[in-house]
């Protein structure tokens, strides 16, 4: 399924930000679920090894650090989704048998699809690689006709093999200190997290008790070598709340309307601070339909301007968001994968594309190899950009 639609922007209806959680550089921004529904849930299947790849189509393999999946089990009965939760999320008496015979099952046929429909209402897929699995992809095939700027192999094989370097949030200073040191709310079904002041992920589960046994799993997610490094130089947040007023309470009635005032400032902040997320256009793909259920996935428009996303979600018909996971592009990630873009809405036309962007030919062929795209082109159509670097003429 690769039905592809544009969302104005991904919609918190129906769920509220809480003031922030900061441990040096880190903010934690718990997210509120009021009104909590038992239709569908979420568990992990963790994977042993790791490692290991998985079979996009025949001869189209990826490769990529897995720690687990996460199986979806939607019902019109709520009572079975919350059985599946509560059955398969403990391992305790006699359900310990049935929790490893379904991981092992489970983990035997992880990787031959990205996501596969283990029951009648039941989907495992792999978190985050839903995503990433569509970023590797855009425009993958390369050229889709023969210019004579491009080698061989690229228009043999495209951008086949296509990869990206990640780091695994263990490697982020603070991170797993704060997930372990602050406390969870009691409906809190999710988490907005900000390294060095800046949204590195976004993560969302459709019931607080799924967001328990799977909060932990923020410290094995990958993030991008820009997270890294805001984790590595900010030591502490530089945003602090404004305080409550001495002068206007008088009474316990006026501390919590103090209260309520500065925890309101507080998710406005951090909302603004999200908008490159939460306000901005994505373009989504649809992967799956799980019932009522929608799950996609959604990539920003790339501005190399702006902090970028990719992600993915399920959602209701109404637009109501029930799970999200997102992964922030670094900024050599974005500028790899706009080019890509922008070539491939040309035909891989050179010229044309150069002509968008405002610059000559020469100068798109050096910004592709910057870029980390200059295999793909004709070792003499670099050497000739080289030349005329070396005699100022760019």
């Amino acid at each position: 399924m690769s039905k592809r639609y544009q969302l104005d922007s991904l919609s918190l209806q129906g769920l509220s930000i809480a003031p922030p959680q900061v441990l040096g550089g880190i903010r934690l921004v718990p997210i509120i679920r009021e009104q909590v529904s038992e239709e569908l849930r979420l568990v992990k299947r963790a994977n042993p090894t790791g490692t290991n790849f998985v079979q996009v189509s025949p001869g189209l393999e990826y490769y990529s650090y897995l720690p687990h999946a996460l199986v979806a089990r939607w019902s019109d009965d709520p009572s079975e989704a919350c059985s599946f939760g509560t059955k398969l999320g403990s391992a305790k008496n006699g359900s310990r048998a049935l929790l490893e015979k379904n991981s092992k099952d489970l983990i035997h046929g992880m990787y031959h699809r990205m996501r596969k429909r283990t029951d009648d209402k039941e989907l495992r897929f792999l978190p985050l690689h839903v995503a990433m699995e569509g970023f590797l992809s855009l425009h993958f095939g390369g050229p889709s006709i023969a210019w004579e700027e491009y080698s061989r192999v690229a228009k043999r094989d495209g951008l086949s093999p296509r990869a990206e370097c990640v780091r695994s949030g263990q490697r982020i200073v603070g991170l797993q200190d704060a997930l372990r040191l602050f406390e969870i709310h009691i409906k809190q079904v999710g988490v907005l997290l900000f390294v060095g002041d800046s949204l590195a992920a976004a993560f969302i589960c459709p019931h607080p008790e799924d967001y328990q046994q799977l909060h932990e799993t923020i410290i094995t997610d990958f993030f991008s070598e820009q997270v890294l490094y805001d984790g590595l130089y900010a030591s502490k947040n530089c945003y602090h709340p404004e305080p409550i007023r001495p002068e206007s309470v008088k009474s316990l009635a006026d501390i919590r309307t103090e209260v309520t005032r500065v925890r309101s400032q507080w998710s406005e902040f951090q909302f603004f601070e999200a908008s490159n997320l939460l306000t901005r256009p994505v373009d989504v793909q649809l992967v799956y339909e799980l019932g009522p259920f929608r799950l996609a996935r959604f990539m920003t428009d790339l501005d190399p301007k702006n902090a970028n996303h990719i992600g993915e979600f399920i959602h209701r018909a109404d637009g109501s968001l029930e799970y999200l996971k997102t992964y922030r592009l670094s900024a050599a990630q974005c500028r790899r994968a706009y080019l890509i873009k922008n070539l491939g809405e040309v035909q891989w036309d050179l010229q044309a594309c150069a002509q968008r962007f405002g610059c000559t030919k020469e100068e798109l062929i050096h910004r592709m190899e910057r870029a980390g795209l200059g295999y793909l082109l004709h070792q003499h159509v670099l050497d000739a950009v080289h030349k005329s670097l070396r005699k100022g003429k760019l």
